[in-house]
This record gives structure tokens, sequence and C-alpha cells, in this order.
């Protein structure tokens, strides 16, 4: 419960204009500073199974780690802080669940899910994604795309055979290279940037990214900011008004007040001879 008071939490799902069901699991838990979006794939309702099994298990996972360990040890051999190891393995470990009952359950053959999950602690975000669904960072009203997309179009950016505005216009852009659930081990990216005081984050599915320009993202963000709720809605809304081809998901989370990690351990020493 450190955190209550640090973030305000807005979530929102939708089916979109053409899809008969939504396949995007959300969830936020402001207390622990954590919020993950999944994109699941897959068809009937495997795709559903496959990002509300990820959403359930890493959120459960997270909460555990942070009720029992010290965020602020960091990893001497990789020099991946604990924030980003707790992430990884807790989405390396929704993979095996998702990808054993894929293939033990026959409904859900096939399934699969992208992911991107953020923690907050200590003044700074750790993000950890696998797949296309992104997560973007605005302050001081700019917008920025913290993730990069594992996907076979973003490869073709890299590679410079598209720039970023064509690759927007582009065909074919939901190609992942990368998803949950797929192959029994799955490589995770892991992400990790200060947080500030009024910094807005938006996590979404491609269901927003594919539907939306970047410059109309930041445009509502900065003429609604003030209600994360009516973001949500507009853009949801702006999506389905572009033809909502998909599901679409938003998580925003804004930065009330700077959260500087407790010296815990210290604490907790002091008070043993105290």
């Amino acid at each position: 419960m450190r955190l209550k008071g640090k973030f305000r939490c807005v979530g929102m799902t939708d089916t979109g204009r053409v899809r008969e069901h939504n396949e995007d699991t959300i969830g936020t838990d402001a207390d622990i500073g954590l919020v993950v979006l999944a994109d699941g794939m897959g068809g009937y309702k495997a795709g559903e199974v496959a990002s509300g099994i990820t959403v359930r298990t890493v959120m459960g996972l997270l909460k555990e780690a942070v009720d029992r360990q010290d965020l602020r040890l960091h990893d001497g051999e990789s020099g991946i802080s604990r924030p980003g190891i707790v992430l990884r393995d807790a989405i390396q470990r929704a993979n095996k669940i998702v990808y054993q009952t894929a293939r033990t359950q026959s409904n859900c053959e096939g399934m699969g899910t992208t992911v991107v999950a953020g923690l907050f602690f200590d003044d700074k975000l750790t993000v950890a994604h696998v797949g296309d669904s992104r997560l973007y960072r605005l302050r001081q009203g700019t917008l920025e795309q913290v993730t990069k997309d594992h996907s076979l179009l973003q490869e073709l950016v890299a590679r410079g055979f598209y720039t970023p505005e064509e690759a927007q216009r582009a065909a074919a852009k939901n190609y992942v290279t990368r998803a949950l659930g797929v192959e029994p081990t799955v490589e995770v990216e892991i992400t990790e940037a200060p947080a500030q005081k009024d910094d807005v984050y938006l996590l979404c599915s491609d269901g927003l990214s594919d539907m939306v320009d970047d410059t109309d993202i930041q445009l509502t963000i900065n003429t609604f900011g003030a209600n994360l709720e009516t973001v949500a809605r507009q853009l949801v809304q702006l999506s389905n008004d572009n033809g909502g081809r998909d599901n679409v998901s938003v998580v925003l989370v804004r930065v009330l007040d700077a959260f500087p990690a407790q010296r815990g351990v210290m604490n907790r020493i002091l008070k043993m001879f105290g």
C-alpha cells in the first residue's frame, strides 16, 4: 500500500465495430503501481483465454513479489533491476501456462497473446512487453512511444524499408514476430526510464494504434487529460469512428506525486533494536 495516492489509473476495453467478442484483457493495481494489458489471438474464445491467463498470472505474481521482495536490489550479472526481473519472470510463467493450455485443451489450440506491463517503483517505470501492444508516455504535452513493436512491420522500419510515417499507412500491420503461448519459452523485452509527476502513460492494444494516429492520440490526451475517464472514452470512440476493425483497449496512468522507495530494510533493522 506504499504507493496509495501516487497514481490515477483508468482502463477501458471495447469489442469494436467488427469483431464478435473481445479477446483483450486489462488489469490495474494502483496500490502497487502495476498496469497490464494483453491482446489475445486465436479465434473463437481462445484469444480471450490466453489474454485472461496472462493478466491474472502477471498481476498475481507481481502482488506476491512486491509483498515479499526488496525491489531496490539489482541483478549483478544481467544488470536488470529487480522490478524488471519480477516482471520478466511473471510473463515467462504466463507464457508456460498459455502454451501448456493450448497444447492440452483442444478448444484452445493455436491461441496466443501479446502483453505489455508497467511497474512503477522508486520514481521509475519498468516496462516489459511481448508483441505489438504498446506503451506511450506523454510528458509536457509531447507523446513518445516507449515500446517497440515485435512485428514484421517494425523490422522493416528498422531496416529502412519504411519510414515510421509510411508504416502507419501500411497494410498487414498485425503480423507479430513474438507472442506468448506460441513456443515453450519467450523473450521478454525490458525497458526502464525515470517517471515524473504529471506524466501520463498509455498502454494500448493495436486496436487503437492501428486505427488512430499518434498525433490524434497526443491531441486527445492534451485536450481531455484532466479527466482520464474522458480520455479513455474518446480514444475508444476514435478507434470505432475510424472503423473499429479490432478490439480496442486502453489503460491510462497519471503520476500524481513522486514515489521514491522507502528504505525499508534499514527501517526494519532499526526497529529490531528500538
